[in-house]
């Protein structure tokens, strides 16, 4: 029931605001759910999705977003393009910029090329669905020739919006990058806000640039603790929230379970009908801290931005951060310090000078961090540049169809270098 309530309401909200959007066969999905279909809108609608339900559950997730990808680029009447995270569709068009003459002659042909993790009976019963379609190949091709910003409105002339099912947190970084080059002319929309696996609200604004969320009253029990907090701090409810403040969630999500701090940072942005409308604001989880200096995730990566604006012709496409003291030989002796891999467009190298920008804009932006570097407990951060779609593998190995951290555990990160996802 209560997915039903926010898929009818996500449904309401895009016919409303877009009202071609529930056009038969106008929406496409990207996105990888080996455990079974699963849209923003809550459930499978075939009558609306030209994508079909066998697709996303293939077993491994590049082989599930290029067949969705071959099945949304026939649709030249796409109104709706939808992932579930902003990554999926990052990594889908990064598909369609290295494969899209494979991809346009698979549509010429009407059918689907061999590739790992497409079994052979499946591969038929999908490649029965498509039909030779020379002429929209033909525009495939001519469209990708002349390069990818804009190319999803170049591509689909009727798309009126993109749905993302998670764009904030760790992918707040691929939604900006999507908005700027290959979405860009399209409103990004993310329709519900979900917190330790419960759906806690709907954002009714899918044409505002920031996602922010209205508390539905009914879908769990919420409470909210002040931040900061005080010794004496204690939680609020929905009635008791101020506008303009940050409150730490404590969610039970359902009758019989058990009341924890979810881990999110919401910030109160107004009311709507006396329901709060909130912003997430970071989650306490992603801290780094290897002297106690608590630098949360999203603070590390505004000065990971700040630094990479230092860097002429750059721009930042993923990047994960390590609490390092134990690497050993692959990083050399050293205090505990951060290790961080970051992939570039538009920049192949660093020089050391370059490299130590990011350290000098953490000491700028963080005093403890600056004051445990000065005595030497915090050792110098280590820059790594890693090769292009290396983050695409990376997602691939962990294997998990949720967004990526991006602060690793050291042992994920030794495992990953010596498996060759990251070098």
């Amino acid at each position: 029931p209560l997915l039903a309530q926010g898929s009818l309401l996500y449904l309401d909200v895009l016919r409303a605001t877009f009202p071609q959007a529930l056009a038969p066969q106008g929406m496409a999905l990207l996105s990888w759910a080996p455990s079974g279909l699963r849209a923003p809108a809550g459930w499978p609608l075939p009558t609306l999705y030209c994508s079909p339900d066998e697709a996303s559950t293939l077993p491994l997730r590049a082989a599930a977003l290029r067949v969705q990808l071959v099945f949304a680029l026939r649709q030249r009447a796409l109104r709706v393009l939808e992932a579930g995270l902003a990554a999926e569709l990052h990594d889908a068009l990064g598909t369609l910029r290295s494969e899209w003459p494979a991809l346009a002659q698979d549509l010429a042909l009407g059918r689907l090329s061999p590739q790992p993790g497409l079994p052979e009976d499946m591969r038929d019963r999908l490649q029965a669905l498509l039909a030779p379609d020379a002429v929209r190949a033909a525009e495939i091709r001519a469209e990708c020739a002349h390069g990818f910003e804009g190319i999803v409105q170049r591509l689909w002339p009727q798309l009126e919006v993109v749905v993302i099912g998670m764009a904030h947190g760790a992918e707040k970084l691929y939604r900006d990058a999507l908005h700027q080059a290959d979405c860009k002319g399209l409103p990004i929309y993310c329709p519900f806000y979900w917190a330790a696996g419960a759906l806690l609200g709907v954002n009714l604004w899918p044409e505002e640039p920031v996602p922010r969320f209205l508390l539905c009253p009914d879908w769990a029990f919420c409470e909210f603790l002040p931040c900061p907090a005080k010794e004496d701090s204690q939680t609020v409810l929905l009635g008791e929230l101020w506008e303009g403040r940050e409150y730490r969630l404590v969610l039970t999500a359902r009758p019989g379970e058990y009341r924890c701090l979810a881990g999110e940072v919401l910030r109160v942005t107004g009311f709507h009908k006396q329901c709060p409308v909130v912003e997430p604001v970071r989650r306490d989880s992603q801290v780094l801290s290897v002297r106690g200096e608590s630098i949360p995730e999203e603070r590390f990566c505004q000065s990971l931005c700040r630094a990479v604006g230092m860097w002429p012709g750059a721009r930042l496409v993923d990047y994960v951060c390590v609490e390092s003291a134990l690497l050993g030989t692959s990083s050399g002796a050293s205090a505990p310090h951060y290790e961080v891999f970051v992939e570039l467009q538009g920049l192949r190298d660093l020089s050391e000078g370059q490299r130590y920008k990011l350290d000098q804009c953490l000491q700028e932006d963080f005093p403890t961090y600056k004051s445990f570097r000065f005595k030497g407990s915090i050792g110098p951060l280590r820059l790594h540049l890693v090769g292009a779609g290396a983050f695409t593998r990376l997602r691939e190995a962990l294997g998990a169809p949720c967004p990526m951290p991006r602060v690793l555990r050291e042992e994920q990160l030794l495992h990953l270098i010596q498996s060759n996802v990251i070098s």
